[in-house]
C-alpha cells in the first residue's frame, strides 16, 4: 500500500466533511483534484473507502478505519513539528482548545496572558455546550478542554485549577434581595430560568436541589448564560449561574446575588485531554500555565 501524506491530508478532510467539494474548498483543491487523490488511495488498498446514495456522501467499514489512522499521523505530524520547534527554541505553533460557554467569559484573559510569553503561539478556540466538549474529547481532535465535572465513562486526564462558584441570581428590584441567610425552601417557590438538559451547570443544580430533597421550578430553559441573565433582569424569575459570568451586571447594579443558605454550589474547572495524549511541547506549557497560573491572573481583574 503505497499512500503519500497528501493523499491522507485529502481523506482526512472529506471523510471530516463527508463532502468532495467542502473538502475541495478547504483544502484549496478543485473537486476532480480531491476525487483523484481518493481514488488513487482506493486503488492502493483495492477497496472503496466512499459510498454515495443520492446527494449524501458515506464512509464505508475501511474508510472509518483509514479515516483515523490519517488523523492519528496528521496528529503525530504536528506533534513532531511541534517538538521540532522546541528544540530550535522557537516556542512557536497552534494551540487547538475547546471550553465550556461559561469558560468563555474568563478564557480569554488566560489566554492574552499566555501570548504576552508565547507571542509566537496561535490560538483555535471553540466555545460550546457540554455535549460539544465531551465529543472533542471523544474524537480527541482538541488540544485541551477547559470544563467543569471531567466525564466519568471516558480515560481522561483531568488537572484542578480554579473553583467554579454557581450563585443565585436576582434582578435589582426583587423582594429577596438584601435578605441575609435565605433558607433554600424559600428560595426554591421561586420559578427559575436555567441551563438547557445536559449541561453542566444544569446537571450540577439539579444534583444540588435532588440532595436536599427540594424540586426546583422552571419556566424557562436557555441555552446561554447570556440568555438567562437578560431574562432574569426582565424578571421571568431568578436564575442560578457561575459568578464568573456575572462581572459586568453586579458592577452596573443590574443583578444582585442572593444570600442563600448553603450557597453557593461548588464545582470546579478543569484542564483535561484524553489520558496518553503526547501534548505538543506548547501544548504542556499552557496546562501548567492555566494550573499554575488562572486563579492569579482573574483574581487581578475582579
Amino acid at each position: 500500500m503505497h499512500i503519500t501524506i497528501r493523499q491522507l491530508a485529502v481523506l482526512e478532510a472529506v471523510a471530516r466533511n463527508l463532502s468532495f467539494t467542502k473538502a475541495a474548498e478547504e483544502l484549496h483543491l478543485t473537486q476532480p483534484a480531491v476525487s483523484m487523490q481518493i481514488k488513487q488511495i482506493e486503488e492502493s488498498i483495492g477497496l472503496p473507502l466512499f459510498e454515495q446514495v443520492g446527494k449524501k456522501v458515506f464512509l464505508t467499514e475501511v474508510g472509518q478505519e483509514m479515516y483515523s489512522y490519517s488523523r492519528s499521523i496528521q496528529q503525530q505530524l504536528a506533534e513532531a513539528e511541534a517538538i521540532i520547534e522546541d528544540l530550535k527554541g522557537v516556542k512557536r505553533g497552534t494551540l487547538t482548545i475547546a471550553v465550556a460557554s461559561t469558560a468563555n467569559y474568563f478564557a480569554p484573559r488566560i489566554l492574552a496572558a499566555f501570548k504576552e510569553t508565547y507571542d509566537k503561539v496561535t490560538f483555535s478556540l471553540d466555545v460550546t455546550n457540554r455535549k460539544g466538549l465531551l465529543s472533542h474529547l471523544d474524537n480527541n481532535d482538541t488540544d485541551l478542554v477547559i470544563m467543569g465535572r471531567p466525564p466519568g465513562n471516558m480515560e481522561v486526564e483531568a488537572e484542578f485549577f480554579m473553583e467554579n462558584p454557581l450563585v443565585a441570581i436576582a434582578p435589582a428590584n426583587h423582594p429577596l434581595v438584601n435578605v441575609p441567610s435565605i433558607p433554600i425552601v424559600t428560595l426554591l417557590k421561586e420559578t427559575f430560568i436555567i441551563r438547557e438538559e445536559g449541561s453542566g451547570t444544569r446537571n450540577a443544580i439539579e444534583r444540588f436541589v435532588s440532595e436536599h430533597g427540594f424540586e426546583i421550578t422552571t419556566s424557562l430553559s436557555m441555552s446561554s448564560n447570556e440568555a438567562i441573565k437578560q431574562a432574569v433582569q426582565a424578571g421571568l424569575g431568578l436564575g442560578i449561574v457561575s459568578i464568573h459570568t456575572l462581572e459586568m451586571e453586579l458592577e452596573l447594579k443590574r443583578l444582585e446575588v442572593l444570600d442563600v443558605d448553603s450557597f453557593p454550589i461548588l464545582r470546579n474547572w478543569y484542564v483535561v485531554h484524553r489520558k496518553g495524549k503526547r501534548l505538543s511541547p506548547v501544548a504542556k506549557a499552557f496546562k501548567d500555565f492555566v494550573v499554575s497560573n488562572a486563579r492569579g491572573i482573574l483574581a487581578l481583574k475582579n
